[in-house]
């Protein structure tokens, strides 16, 4: 790569090439200052910003690879930041079970199942009573909780729009 000492002869080299050749040539970088607020942590008193953790958190990022994004040990990373973690990552939870109800009442039986049995106690089984018999489902029982899932669905995406 050539490196250039003077701006003459950058302007020298550029003289014979199109706009799009000229972009392509590395410019000097820009130095600037970064003003971060935030809890000072290890031995070097980094500032790491809490919200920066509790966002990657939320995105899902393990505490291995926040502590390697921010350059810090992990146990500094938990002992700091510990309530941040796990506010980030309740967030994330909250985020997928919506998604998955929101997706689920559109229409995904298979979606629909699991978190019947995963919320409702529901088995594959089927339901029992105590004579051992297993109750009755008609086609009307069905019809009604099918719209009533429809209302749910509606009622959640109005309370989305807000």
């Amino acid at each position: 790569m050539t490196r250039f000492k003077t701006d003459d002869e950058i302007m020298d080299v550029l003289e014979g090439r199109t706009e799009e050749e000229q972009d392509y040539v590395r410019k000097e970088p820009k130095i600037g200052t970064k003003i971060v607020e935030g809890i000072v942590v290890g031995r070097d008193k980094k500032v790491i910003s809490p919200e920066e953790v509790q966002h990657l958190a939320s995105l899902g990022c393990t505490n291995r690879e926040i502590a390697g994004w921010l350059e810090i040990n992990e146990d500094t990373l938990r002992y700091n930041f510990k309530s941040f973690l796990e506010k980030g990552r309740s967030e994330l939870n909250h985020k997928l079970r919506r998604a998955q109800i929101t997706t689920a009442l559109a229409g995904n039986a298979t979606l629909l199942i699991w978190l019947g049995k995963q919320y409702l106690q529901q088995s594959d089984q089927g339901a029992v009573t105590d004579q051992n018999q297993i109750l009755p489902w008609t086609d009307s029982d069905i019809e009604e909780v099918k719209t009533q899932a429809e209302n749910d669905l509606e009622s959640i995406e109005g309370n989305q729009d807000q």
